[in-house]
């Protein structure tokens, strides 16, 4: 059997076994490509040059962009903005039917805008929303499904941590070109969400909040502006190059921090519950990346993408028939892994193909996200989902019937999203980044 081949039945067969039987994910990463590799590496060459790679991988200045991003979306879940947001967003959404759960979506929207985490945004708006939705009469389950297939918006609109990872791991992606590429897919996943919304609050006379007035409006437009200006200040510091992404990530940190204080919602007994959730949650990604560079070095060593590559084209040589595949593969996959890693996996694996079949780097990395992002909110191991379950005082099995309706319509806007690359590129485009 040629060693390639056999180095992938190795890397995944040893990977989901692992897997399967609870050993961390990380762990499972790690161990797998050392196994892989012996086809071809003495051991102890494997064991020197994977330590060197344990580093190396973590070498790197961009990733304390993940950091402060991080730290920023955890200042913010604690520091009382998303109060600000969901009033702007219920009076932006609040005349339509179930106008509570477009609330949510818009909130939503608005605080992934500015957070990057969809964890955050299910906690931080969902907390509020779910007692607001359960006094008006909406379904635990409706409600729960509503949070936990809107906040992951918050994955592509930028600032976006998994875009940066994104970078990273795809040689240099232009993180600028990136951002701006996930405007129209984020806000085409809210706007999913939000129709499906409305028929099922149609059909249940789900209630239309009140209107509010002129004077109470203007309140709330300027409450919420120095919360919304923390994008103008970060997205348009970094496209327009007057910092870069990891300067950008520190600025957000700089300004919630501030804002929050200013709005006394966070007061100093907040700081090490912040830094802690910020080291933890670092601590995570960190070490993923670091396993990860073993896994990349094993496949280039033994020659994986090449073998899978040739795997992939011997179905078929039509890009949109490997794009079909890819996507399915990753909808697959991603019900049964963390996007994080997931990204620094198959970003290795695909990207070379599609360049090869005349895709742009960019568009690719905003639908590999997009398909990880539904992933992250299905059983068993969807993080949004607990979250979203959690705050929404909703068992799992409650959640599972509405939220089917949301995911079709979900992958229904992949798909767009993937066949029609200008939704993804026009706005990166028009800044002269592509």
């Amino acid at each position: 059997m040629d060693i390639a081949i056999l180095s992938v039945l190795l890397l995944f067969g040893i990977f989901f076994f692992l897997l399967a039987i609870g050993v961390p994910i990380s762990i499972s990463i790690g161990l797998a490509s050392i196994v892989s590799v012996m086809v071809a590496t003495p051991l102890d060459v494997i064991l020197y040059t994977s330590a060197q790679r344990l580093f190396s991988g973590m070498n790197s200045f961009a990733l304390l962009a993940i950091v402060f991003f991080i730290m920023s979306g955890s200042i913010m879940n604690n520091g009382g903005i998303a109060l600000r947001l969901i009033n702007l967003a219920k009076l932006i959404a609040g005349r339509l039917p179930g106008s509570l759960a477009h609330t949510n979506v818009v909130g939503n929207v608005l605080f992934g805008s500015i957070s990057g985490s969809a964890v955050a945004s299910a906690a931080a708006i969902g907390s509020v929303m779910a007692p607001l939705q359960k006094k008006e009469g909406y379904d635990k389950g409706f409600s729960a499904a509503v949070n936990i297939t809107s906040s992951p918006v918050g994955i592509l609109i930028p600032p976006s941590g998994v875009l940066i990872l994104y970078s990273l791991v795809s040689g240099g992606t232009s993180v600028s070109a990136l951002f701006m590429a996930g405007y129209l897919p984020g806000i085409l996943m809210g706007l999913t969400v939000m129709i499906v919304a409305y028929f099922i609050a149609k059909k249940n006379n789900y209630t239309i909040s009140e209107k509010i007035g002129l004077k109470e409006a203007n309140r709330i437009i300027i409450q919420s502006i120095p919360s919304l200006l923390l994008i103008v200040i970060v997205i348009g510091g970094i496209v327009a190059g007057i910092f870069t992404a990891t300067e950008g990530a520190a600025v957000a940190v700089l300004y919630s921090l501030i804002l929050s204080l200013i709005y006394r919602s966070l007061t100093w007994a907040h700081i090490p519950k912040i830094f802690k959730e910020t080291i933890v949650m670092t601590g995570i990604v960190l070490f993923l990346v670091a396993v990860s560079s073993i896994m990349s070095w094993a496949m280039a060593l033994t020659g994986m993408p090449t073998a899978i590559s040739n795997g992939l084209l011997s179905i078929s040589d039509n890009r949109y028939t490997v794009l079909l595949i890819m996507m399915l593969i990753l909808l697959v996959v991603g019900i049964f892994m963390d996007l994080t890693p997931a990204v620094l996996i198959f970003t290795p694996i695909f990207l070379p193909i599609v360049v090869q079949m005349g895709v742009d780097p960019v568009h690719f990395g905003i639908m590999l996200v997009f398909n990880l992002a539904i992933g992250a909110m299905t059983p068993p191991v969807g993080s949004v989902l607990f979250i979203g379950c959690s705050v929404g005082k909703v068992s799992i099995e409650e959640v599972i019937k509405p939220l089917s309706y949301f995911f079709i319509a979900l992958v229904v806007a992949l798909f767009i999203v993937v066949y029609i690359p200008s939704i993804s590129l026009i706005i990166p485009k028009l800044f002269n980044l592509l």
